[in-house]
């Protein structure tokens, strides 16, 4: 670990507005990113077409290039492992600012008419509204959204995120104790990756530790430095999710359509993040904007 490549980090100060029947209408994104220059570090980059951009009448994205001199590389889902925590855990802010349900909200979002995309580049997005919205309805209806009583303490959170050409909603279902140790009970994984799932076994089991390595990243992986040297040396330091801390329960469903068949890999890993921050907040009132989640003061229960 002390010589390996990190994920590169990075600082985002949003606002946004949306107008008096609760629509998405206005967002600014200031982001604090590494590199020189134009030029962002490594699996540091963000494209300008990334979500919600093509879908918000007024948009901007801007950024601010610090220098960094540790060598950054790609982590499971690069770049996307951190945008989806960041905008999928905003827009449920905006969602509550505006008296909406997450869910409402975020299809009406996905109703608004889409803009041409202006990144021609290697990063640009082919983010089409019309395939996510089936796969959130399909998440909504699997886990109950809205229509079934939890436990006591219980709460659900939800977030979709597209990336690597796929299309994923997943709901965590997560409860709190008062001393902050979180338990995610279930998640719930609804995907559209086109056409075919040629090995059925094997994409559940991928998108099972995709969940896996998510909760991992969410709670305790950070990288440190004191005086330039990596502090973590191994993963006792770095910790993945135990079996006892694991959800009892991944339950997976595919949006099968006449798509291309495209990757698994990658793309099931980003929603989760801010979809157990979301059940977070709405468990506990307490709203994370910062990872991992042990920075807060949030341990696994």
């Amino acid at each position: 670990m002390q010589h390996d490549f990190s994920r590169s980090g990075g600082y985002q100060y949003l606002k946004a507005g949306v107008d008096a029947s609760g629509r998405l209408v206005s967002w600014s994104d200031h982001f604090v990113g590494y590199g020189s220059g134009k030029d962002f570090v490594s699996a540091g980059n963000i494209s300008s077409d990334e979500f919600p951009a093509r879908l918000v009448p007024d948009f901007t994205l801007g950024y601010t290039l610090m220098p960094l001199w540790v060598k950054t590389g790609a982590l499971r889902a690069p770049g996307s492992n951190t945008y989806a925590f960041v905008f999928q855990s905003f827009l449920d802010e905006l969602a509550h600012a505006a008296g909406k349900d997450p869910i409402e909200f975020r299809m009406q979002l996905l109703d608004q008419p889409q803009s041409p995309g202006t990144d021609k580049g290697p990063f640009a997005m082919d983010f089409k509204p019309a395939r996510m919205k089936p796969v959130l309805q399909l998440v909504a209806e699997k886990s109950g959204w809205g229509k079934r009583t939890l436990p006591k303490d219980h709460a659900l959170g939800v977030a979709f995120h597209f990336s690597h050409m796929g299309y994923f909603a997943e709901v965590a279902e997560v409860s709190v104790n008062a001393q902050n140790r979180v338990k995610v009970h279930k998640v719930w994984v609804a995907a559209d990756i086109g056409s075919q799932v040629i090995n059925p076994a094997a994409a559940e089991n991928i998108v099972q530790g995709a969940v896996i390595d998510g909760l991992s990243e969410l709670m305790a992986q950070e990288i440190t430095l004191e005086k330039g040297r990596v502090q973590q040396t191994n993963f006792h330091q770095h910790q993945m999710v135990r079996m006892a801390q694991a959800p009892a329960e991944i339950e997976i469903h595919w949006h099968k359509t006449n798509n291309p068949p495209t990757g698994l890999g990658e793309p099931a890993l980003p929603p989760v993040l801010p979809a157990v921050a979301n059940a977070i907040f709405t468990a506990t009132g307490k709203r994370v904007r910062a990872l991992p989640l042990s920075k807060s003061g949030f341990s696994w229960a």
